[in-house]
């Protein structure tokens, strides 16, 4: 099999997510680092509504307009921010981290990360992070679907249900 150019996608490591998370830290962790010593990109998504998302009734955001802005992750807060073990190692790694925010499951939709890969002249993504059965998955199939090879790391994702995980 050829070599391809990999990416790593790490979906929504953030303080909203922390408790979801903590079991898949290190391991994610763990791939960070060996993809960023191969030199390879690695990018980070993180999920956010903005002012105007949040203004309504009605929601412009679909995601807003199902979990309401109470259960919605505001642009710019606590909530949004990466965990920050996640912080420390991109500091760790040398900082200026590669970030697509984003305010649906998809993080190709509404943004950049399309062109990013392109330009990164990335053939394959390795997407791993938060959560299984929204946006990691979503994430994952959009990629297939732009033609991306795409690879999941099941040990590094996380889903709020068990049940949702596979």
């Amino acid at each position: 099999m050829a070599s391809l150019r990999t990416a790593l996608l790490v979906i929504d490591m953030q303080n909203y997510f922390t408790s979801m998370t903590q079991a898949a830290l290190p391991q994610i962790q763990t791939l960070v680092r060996h993809i960023k010593s191969r030199n390879l990109p690695v990018i980070f998504t993180q999920h956010g509504h903005d002012d105007a998302d949040l203004s309504g009734p009605p929601y412009r955001n679909q995601l807003v307009r199902k979990w309401g802005p109470g259960g919605s992750i505001h642009f710019g807060s606590e909530d949004w921010e990466l965990q920050a073990p996640i912080k420390k190692l991109i500091k760790d790694l040398g900082g200026d981290p590669q970030i697509v925010y984003k305010n649906t499951y998809d993080a190709f939709i509404n943004t950049d990360l399309d062109e990013r890969l392109k330009r990164l002249g990335v053939e394959r993504v390795v997407v791993c992070g938060c959560m299984t059965d929204c946006c990691v998955d979503t994430t994952s199939r959009s990629a297939f679907n732009r033609g991306w090879e795409t690879l999941r790391t099941p040990a590094e994702v996380r889903a709020k249900h068990s049940t949702r995980q596979d």
